[in-house]
């Protein structure tokens, strides 16, 4: 039998790091909370390379008197519980008194403390559990903790860690979840010398919401005024139905202040809102729950965001109550607004953003039996290590507006040499875009019949009659032919598009700037959750980015940790967005092309949905309809 040995107390630490420990975002999040439960109503985060090289956290709390100093960093001494009786009712955010243990035993940790009695405060100095300085210092009152070279003593920990800007934006989310939990604190994060957030501290949750999730988020919201129903008490934000997201990562609960996970909650809020939101989509809510200490228990898992209500009834019964109350006083009908502007001669979507970049043409009459028309054909020159051709960065504006464009074109910065070609303009027939050739025995073979609904295609061939979905249809054609060719014309934007995202989604989309590139989307990280979209897929100009990337990020989160599976849900993205809708008109020409494309391959037999492109009805089965053969 082996040998029982008792393990060192180094040993021991490091083991225990790892259940409190996991990256930068775990030691925030700790940390953050000590300075919450220590009273700061002033909380400064700072990082750099995403936290592993540098944090450091600042409060105005009461601070750490000097002969308790060096008590603090020895595991599972707290000030916040004495005995086993105070664990039925917790009332702070952290009690098992881990968290400096756990951390100086992976990191280089310094602390400046001063509480507001003393005089002087305490400069402490401690890497890998081992205590190296403890001294007076000039410091103001609170607390300033400098953790550097986090798991610089446990390489293998090392490995698991994301990039530098994965793991930043982690500790941001983070942080933005416990500002969002107390709004009457003041939080600052700065992140690699830039200040990226910022609340005042007002306790108003809508300013938080404001500045944590943004001004488009924060104008969707209804409130929920307090309410009071057997000692539960609920208040917080909630969504419009019609703004509910496509995943659930809108939704926060804090029960007495702390972040948890509860499927109670979740069920009660998406019960609230059954019969008022679309089906597949999540109601997005702030929600704070006030309990009695003692009806809960959130000893229940390491990182304490799992929580067990001793009456769950109780818990849904007045959450639903509360939502639906909010919904009936707080819903209104969507509201229309209608674009100031109506033309954009380089993209065709005409919402807001895009009004410093219309130059107003006055449409003209042309009559083709004269000489054509000429065109003006601006183009722009790339550097040479752009990732674009110079054919993709085009954009086709009148004559008319020449004039007008050279008065802007040097007021923006991305255009670069401009060129003006001249080039004579004969009308083209309108024809899918992956029609590019018709042999003349797949026009003998497939008969186009008609259209029904101006959405199915009923087309003969061989000895069948085929139902064909044109949006199905043409959905598949183009998934596979950028699944095969990884290739799509890219279509420069004249003036760089910015979209705001939630951490989350800004986290995907930075994580897979690559992959977003070889799909024809030229995005790049504009920080502060934002970022710069630069061109696009041609065939998708005129669609709503703000919409476009967030349903990108949203499937990048969940298929973005296998990378054949987010390539396929970006290509199909693209392919959806792309293809003809039911109930467009399409010309013959077009839909005989498109029924060829679906009858004579038979990869396409159903979308990247999963929904069957064309119902075959054989002739046989036909002539046995009608009694011809029996």
């Amino acid at each position: 039998m082996p040998k029982i040995n008792l393990l060192e107390k180094h040993v021991c630490e490091l083991i225990a790091a790892g259940e409190v420990v996991e990256r930068p975002a775990s030691v925030i999040k700790e940390l953050v909370e000590n300075s919450i439960d220590a009273g700061a109503s002033i909380i400064t985060v700072e990082i750099k390379n995403g936290g592993i090289s540098y944090m450091r956290i600042t409060d105005n709390g009461c601070g750490i008197s000097q002969t308790d100093v060096p008590l603090a960093f020895l595991r599972h001494a707290t000030s916040k519980i004495t005995d086993s009786e105070d664990l039925n009712s917790i009332s702070t955010l952290g009690f098992r008194g881990e968290a400096l243990a756990a951390v100086s035993s992976v990191a280089k940790m310094e602390m400046l403390t001063k509480t507001r009695e003393e005089q002087s405060g305490t400069y402490y100095k401690i890497e890998g559990g081992i205590e190296t300085e403890n001294s007076p210092s000039g410091c103001p009152d609170g607390t300033t903790i400098i953790i550097k070279d986090l798991f610089y003593n446990t390489p293998a920990r090392m490995k698991f860690l994301k990039k530098d800007v994965s793991e930043g934006n982690a500790c941001a989310s983070v942080l933005d979840r416990i500002a969002l939990s107390h709004p009457e604190i003041s939080f600052k994060f700065i992140r690699d010398g830039k200040l990226v957030l910022s609340t005042n501290g007002d306790g108003n949750l809508k300013n938080t919401v404001y500045s944590v999730l943004g001004k488009e988020f924060s104008n969707s919201l209804i409130e929920v005024e307090k309410s009071n129903n057997s000692g539960i008490a609920v208040s917080g934000l909630i969504c419009k139905p019609f703004t509910c997201k496509s995943t659930r990562s809108g939704q926060y609960t804090f029960l007495n202040g702390r972040l948890v996970r509860s499927g109670t909650v979740v069920a009660a809020v998406e019960q609230a809102y059954k019969n008022s939101a679309m089906v597949g989509k999540f109601p997005a809510f702030i929600l704070f729950l006030n309990v009695p200490f003692d009806t809960v228990d959130v000893n229940v898992h390491p990182a304490k965001t799992e929580v067990r209500f001793s009456d769950e009834k109780r818990i849904f019964d007045s959450v639903y109550a509360s939502t639906k109350n909010a919904l009936a006083k707080g819903d209104t009908r969507p509201e229309v607004k209608v674009p100031t502007n109506t033309f954009n001669p380089f993209v065709r979507n005409t919402t807001d953003e895009y009004k410093q970049t219309v130059i107003p043409v006055q449409p003209k009459t042309i009559d083709l039996t004269k000489t054509p028309p000429t065109r003006t054909v601006l183009t722009f020159e790339s550097p040479k290590d752009d990732s674009l051709s110079k054919s993709d960065n085009f954009v086709n504006v009148s004559n008319e507006a020449l004039k007008t464009a050279e008065e802007i074109l040097p007021k923006v910065p991305q255009m670069r040499n401009p060129v003006v070609v001249s080039e004579t303009v004969k009308p083209d027939p309108v024809v899918l875009p992956f029609a590019q050739e018709k042999p003349q025995d797949v026009l003998e073979t497939v008969k186009f019949i008609g259209e029904a609904f101006a959405t199915y295609i009923v087309a003969e061939f061989k000895e069948s009659v085929f139902l064909i979905d044109k949006h199905a249809a043409h959905e598949r054609i183009l998934f596979n032919e950028l699944k095969n060719t990884h290739k799509t014309e890219v279509q420069a934007l004249l003036t760089p598009f910015t979209v705001t995202l939630s951490r989350e989604e800004y986290d995907a989309l930075t994580d897979n700037i690559e992959l977003l590139l070889e799909c024809g989307f030229d995005v790049e990280d504009f920080g502060n959750s934002t970022v710069t979209v630069r061109a696009i897929p041609t065939t998708l100009v005129g669609f709503d980015l703000n919409l476009l990337m967030s349903e990108i990020a949203e499937g990048l989160l969940k298929f973005g940790k296998v990378e054949i599976e987010a390539r396929d849900h970006l290509f199909h993205t693209v392919a959806c967005k792309a293809a003809i809708k039911a109930g467009s008109k399409n010309s013959i020409q077009e839909m005989q092309i498109l029924a060829e494309k679906v009858l004579l391959n038979n990869d396409i037999l159903y979308c990247p949905h999963g929904r069957p492109v064309a119902f075959e009805i054989k002739k046989r089965e036909l002539e046995k309809m009608f009694g011809r053969i029996q």
